[in-house]
């Protein structure tokens, strides 16, 4: 286990310019008070889970836990530190831009089983999509995402997208498990269709790593939606399998589906 690096800085890449999601577009985002398109919070999440595989190995993406709540953006081209200090035996992990604290999380390697697959619903992604509404996410509907086949092109592209360097991911023919809360987010925008919104938080609980080869499907409940702030937010529960056999992750995931207008 090698020792966690107490600081990694990247530039920070929207990776997400031409997304249905125009959050990430930065004359939508000025519209709702922001500097400019947001760097997606599953990039983040991303760049955070660097000092946790540089600590732990492959050992994390098989028995970690990361928990990350995003507090303020990221822009695209910005230096992002990311700080690592041991506690408890795990890590904390803190990202910064502009000498603010932009994410929080907690890392750690407990090794907890696997929930039964029972217990989660493998729903199909829904074609045509409804709008973002009560009805379309309300509490306890389950979603699903159209499979997804982790290529060795996908898995190089998402490498090349999150500025990911670790020699890990291609010496054991590894995806990155940034992707695991960017399939949360296909929950969503596999089933209904949003406006601008923004990821705010996950809590990911790995089971087994994602090789290159492997089909992935999600199944995700809806377990709230209540409103915040003047934000309407919405909340999942699911587990991400491979092959329909193997529990890669059981996921907490939480988005702003429908933010509130900027002041004036």
């Amino acid at each position: 286990m090698a020792g966690a690096p107490a600081v990694y800085r990247l530039l920070a890449h929207n990776s997400a310019r031409q997304s249905e999601n125009k959050m990430h577009d930065d004359g939508v985002a000025r519209q709702f008070g922001f500097g400019g398109g947001l760097v997606p919070g599953v990039d983040v999440y991303a760049y955070m889970t660097h000092p946790a595989v540089a600590h732990w190995g492959s050992a994390f993406l098989d028995a970690g836990r990361f928990q990350v709540r995003f507090l303020k953006p990221v822009y695209d081209g910005e230096l992002a530190t990311v700080t690592a200090r041991e506690v408890d035996g795990g890590l904390a992990i803190d990202l910064s831009c502009r000498d603010e604290l932009c994410a929080t999380g907690e890392a750690s390697l407990p090794g907890a089983a696997p929930p039964p697959m029972a217990a989660f619903t493998m729903a199909a992604a829904v074609e045509p999509r409804p709008p973002a509404d009560a009805e379309s996410l309300r509490v306890g509907r389950w979603l699903g995402i159209r499979p997804l086949a982790v290529t060795a092109a996908f898995a190089t592209q998402y490498l090349a997208d999150v500025r990911e360097a670790h020699g890990l991911y291609a010496a054991e023919g590894l995806c990155h498990p940034g992707l695991l809360p960017r399939l949360m987010n296909w929950a969503l925008t596999h089933n209904v269709v949003l406006g601008p919104w923004i990821h705010v938080g996950s809590t990911v609980e790995h089971f087994a790593r994602v090789a290159i080869g492997d089909q992935l499907r999600v199944g995700a409940k809806i377990v709230a939606n209540y409103e915040r702030k003047g934000h309407r937010l919405v909340e999942l529960e699911g587990v991400i399998v491979a092959n329909d056999t193997t529990p890669i992750a059981r996921v907490s995931h939480s988005a702003i589906w429908r933010p509130r207008a900027a002041a004036g």
